[in-house]
């Protein structure tokens, strides 16, 4: 080879092909800590418009799963998209820290029965290493936050918050005492919260069971007889799956529209539900005769003897009845269902009247007659052998079925009647709207991505209980409540109470509650008030991180009803945090916390199955990390549509890999091909540039403002496949494929090759800000390579200004008509090649038949139209009509260019430089050559 070809303007620079992502990361990590660049990115942004995305607390517990890694990146993602549009977009992460997972932890390690200060000693120590694991991982996935003062529940400024936030609810009157009943475990020792709720299958002894009954002139008259027969009793026979239940059994239900027959048996004269008569006998292996019928309404308040204790189960009507199951009868035991409870609190039951003998360890008062101080799972065998003994037992079997457990200790759970506090969803204080028509009105007020989370979460709140606020655990933030000792009422200046102990708390966290002496505080009083001992679910922990971060620990000037601009978790937080955040905001500020919600689906297999360890297909984020990068898991993020399941394997990551790959190598071109290029002193205005460069200005200028709205919509795949799309299309299959004889063989500092670096710059400017969200090392990497500024950052400036040109719609218009000749011309090249009479594109000479405006769009190209074309000679005739269109391809007969690789008549034409065409002449030592088009 000539030595000519080192005189070519060959590409150069530092930017290695490879990213080494796992290796590299770590230090560019530490340098983005020691140059502190998250507060720098805070100082440069302030006084611009406000973006809050308020970080749903992970819970202190466990090492982060890929979960918390797609959470947090995508999070990362939406704050620097929007540090980058111009908007001052803090990022705060936080913790959840107290709750039973914890408290369980220590349980476990430490053994049970330790004292209560103790077990919050060690549970808080426990969060705190937790956290700083946890802070560790997030942190090497490049998510830029305040790190080193994040918020967390267990601090005690937060504790206290949370304590005055309860303040606010209460002195609004939306917190009362009530006698429910709601999900107990008798592990945790506490109610649990519907989110703790899990379902799995158990099997419980189904039986049947009659009640005698103490009115038969009312039965009769019932079903329209003058008398029930003589000499049998008559049985109201009720189907139950919980044994347990019946000592505290206190009324019968019937549906008031279903009919119900009165049926004639040997073992006397049975009510059935009409419908479920024939399969009830059958249970029971009787034959019988309906003798009368009648409406389930006729029925009510008609009492019925209780198998084995001296008292009545009056008959009340309620819809809730089903035809699915058992005998169109329900047992009522009003502690122990929400159904039944509501039931006979609407038939004039007081909280007093409810039998309650199930302590909260399960097992009976021992005052319970026959079954005191047994267990109620071990008391169910010896309940039915009770029946049976008494004549009341008409059927009994095992059957399995799905029941509600605890979703931490895989243990059943029953509804149980205590004394809990309560949110009340239908009161009306002061006689303004209720806390759900409050809540229903900010669900419709909030903008939701994807947009089906709106109806699911207004479905929710329309159909929800009262929320249960109180647990009976140790790690919690404390009610801190006074009740009156024989009123059981608050005490009547509780809420400024509670602001004493906040500010106790904010000094000594929450031992402060437990260990106060109610004299402190109520002087002589004290001998006459409670003090509880409960502690707030904790879901108000995180509920309330609205009033005790963004107005608390964190608080950036907002004096009142602070609104996140944004809160995002998993697709569960309807139920979770979006759920219990939106009750106290409405509750509080009487609007929503928040003002749009985005929720995310779930990380599955490649084949869309749940991650399990027992399936051996859970992919670690720390192991891919490690292996290929933090950056390939960002992009992987990105580049799926999370409003669904998030499918990731080897495989999968694979193939990210592959997209990194082709992304990098064309940035590695554009800095190599500007690396000798300085802004300041070589950039042309857009009117010296050529036409295909103002071309690819109008595409950028299109890729930057559709990216721009795909991150303002959260939709960050379409971000990644116009990237890649633009890359590979755009650029590499036409734009910098064209450029390359440009950029290397005209003068270095020529018109023609300068124009094209000034548009390369722009491209790059632009590129490298539009993947900064998502590929932020990388564009790190690229931003201190363009500015040689150690302390610069991409995430300190905004999203690029490209120079403004007239007529970009039009010169779209026209370059797409060209790249479709192109591809027809390639088309035709390819197949020349294929048959071996060319070697490669230059070698051949294409003449283009083309007809109208075809004709017209490339003779405006001029001798150009062969760069475009990348052959070494086009011949352009004008053809009558589209018919006579054509494309002939055939190799060239002249030399080829020691230096441009152009096949070319003048070549040799110098006999000082015999290997070059006049073209390379002319740039090496004449004036140049000169281009318009391309």
């Amino acid at each position: 080879m000539s030595q000519k070809r080192n005189d070519l303007n060959l590409p150069d620079t530092p930017f290695p092909m490879r990213g080494d992502l796992a290796k590299r990361e770590p230090g560019w990590i530490a340098d983005w800590q020691q140059k502190k660049l998250y507060q720098k990115i805070r100082k440069a942004s302030a006084g611009r418009p406000k973006f809050v995305l308020h970080d749903g607390p992970p819970y202190a517990n466990g090492s982060i799963h890929i979960g918390h890694a797609l959470n947090k990146i995508l999070k990362d993602i939406i704050v620097r998209s929007k540090t980058l549009a111009g908007f001052d977009a803090p990022y705060v992460p936080g913790w959840d820290c107290h709750g039973l997972p914890i408290e369980h932890k220590i349980e476990v390690t430490h053994g049970k029965g330790l004292p209560a200060d103790k077990v919050r000693e060690l549970c808080r120590a426990y969060a705190a290493e937790q956290i700083e694991e946890q802070k560790k991982d997030f942190i090497r996935l490049g998510v830029l936050g305040d790190w080193d003062k994040p918020y967390r529940t267990m601090d005690f400024g937060n504790e206290a918050g949370e304590v005055r936030a309860l303040a606010e609810m209460v002195k609004r009157g939306w917190v009362f005492k009530g006698l429910k009943p709601v999900n107990w475990c008798f592990d945790c020792g506490s109610a649990l919260a519907e989110a703790e709720v899990e379902y799995q299958d158990k099997q419980s002894p189904a039986i049947d069971v009659g009640f005698v009954c103490a009115e038969p002139e009312k039965l009769a008259a019932a079903f329209g007889l003058s008398a029930l027969p003589a000499g049998k009793d008559a049985y109201a026979v009720i189907w139950t799956t919980t044994p347990w239940t019946i000592p505290s059994n206190q009324a019968l239900n019937v549906h008031p529209e279903h009919e119900y027959a009165l049926v004639d048996t040997p073992r006397g004269l049975l009510v059935l539900m009409a419908e479920l008569t024939e399969s009830s006998l059958k249970r029971f292996g009787l034959e019988g005769t309906i003798i009368a019928r009648t409406n389930g309404g006729k029925l009510d308040h008609i009492t019925f003897r209780h198998p084995f204790y001296d008292r009545v189960s009056p008959v009340f009507v309620a819809d809730y009845v089903g035809l699915d199951a058992g005998t169109g009868i329900v047992h009522s035991a009003p502690a122990y269902g929400v159904d039944d409870f509501n039931s006979c609190k609407a038939n004039g039951f007081t909280n007093d009247d409810i039998l309650n003998p199930v302590q909260s360890n399960g097992v009976y008062a021992e005052s319970l007659p026959f079954f005191g101080g047994l267990h109620i799972w071990k008391a169910n065998p010896v309940i039915v052998e009770k029946l049976q003994e008494v004549g009341a037992l008409f059927s009994h079997e095992k059957i399995s079925h799905s029941y509600m457990h605890c979703w931490r200790h895989k243990t059943p759970l029953i509804y149980r009647a205590t004394a809990q506090w309560f949110v009340g969803m239908d009161l009306k204080p002061n006689g303004g709207p209720s806390l759900r028509e409050l809540a229903l009105g900010g669900v419709d007020a909030t903008q939701f991505f994807p947009s089906w989370g709106q109806a699911r979460l207004h479905a929710m709140i329309a159909n929800r209980p009262d929320w249960c606020i109180s647990r009976q655990r140790n790690w919690g933030v404390p009610i801190p409540f006074f009740l009156h000792r024989e009123t059981g009422e608050l005490h009547p200046r509780t809420v400024e109470l509670m602001e004493e102990v906040a500010k106790r708390i904010e000094v000594e966290g929450i031992a402060a509650w437990f260990k106060l002496d109610a004299t402190e505080l109520l002087g002589d009083e004290a001998a006459q008030y409670d003090k509880i001992s409960d502690t707030l679910d904790v879901w108000f922990d995180s509920g309330t991180t609205h009033w005790h971060v963004l107005r608390g620990s964190h608080n950036d000037g907002h004096a009142t009803g602070p609104r996140a601009d944004l809160y995002l978790e998993g697709s569960d937080q309807h139920r979770g945090w979006f759920h219990s955040s939106l009750l106290t905001g409405c509750a509080i500020d009487g609007h929503p916390p928040y003002k749009s919600l985005l929720t995310h689906g779930f990380a599955v297999d490649g084949t869309g199955r749940k991650m399990s360890k027992s399936l051996g297909n859970v992919v670690v984020p720390q192991e891919v990390t490690g292996k290929l990068g933090a950056e390939i898991l960002r992009l992987w993020v990105a580049s799926t549509d999370y409003s669904g399941e998030l499918s990731i394997s080897k495989e999968i990551l694979d193939r990210v890999v592959e997209v990194y790959r082709r992304l990098r190598n064309t940035l590695r071109f554009l800095l190599a091909n500007t690396a000798d290029f300085n802004p300041a002193t070589d950039m042309l205005p857009v009117s010296d540039w050529l036409e295909i460069d103002r071309y690819a200005l109008a595409l950028t200028r299109k890729l930057q403002d559709q990216a721009k709205a795909d991150y303002e919509r959260f939709e960050f795949h379409r971000v990644v496949q116009a990237l890649q799309n633009f890359a590979a299309e755009d650029l590499g299959a036409v734009y910098l494929d064209v450029l390359k004889d440009r950029l290397y063989t005209t003068q270095a500092n020529s018109t023609a090759r300068r124009a094209a670096q000034s548009a390369l710059w722009h491209i790059l400017q632009s590129v490298v800000k539009l993947m900064a969200p998502i590929l932020s090392f990388t564009a790190e990497e690229i931003w201190l390579l363009l500015g040689k500024d150690a302390d610069d950052s991409v995430m300190l400036h905004t999203f690029h200004t490209l120079p403004a040109q007239e007529g970009e719609e039009a010169l779209l218009d026209k370059w797409t008509a060209i790249r479709a000749i192109r591809a027809d011309v390639q088309k035709e090249i390819e197949a020349v090649r294929a048959a071996g009479q060319v070697g490669s594109s230059l070698q051949a000479e294409v003449e283009i038949r083309a007809a109208g405006g075809r004709y017209d769009v490339l003779a405006s190209l001029d001798d150009d139209l062969r760069f475009v074309l990348i052959c070494s000679k086009t011949t352009l005739v004008k053809a009558a009509d589209e018919a006579a269109e054509a494309i002939v391809v055939t190799p060239s007969a002249h030399a080829k260019c020691d230096r441009c690789w152009h096949y070319r008549a003048d070549v040799g034409h110098d006999a000082a430089h015999p290997e070059l065409c006049g073209r390379c002449t002319s740039n090496l030592h004449g004036a140049g050559e000169a281009r318009s088009a391309a």
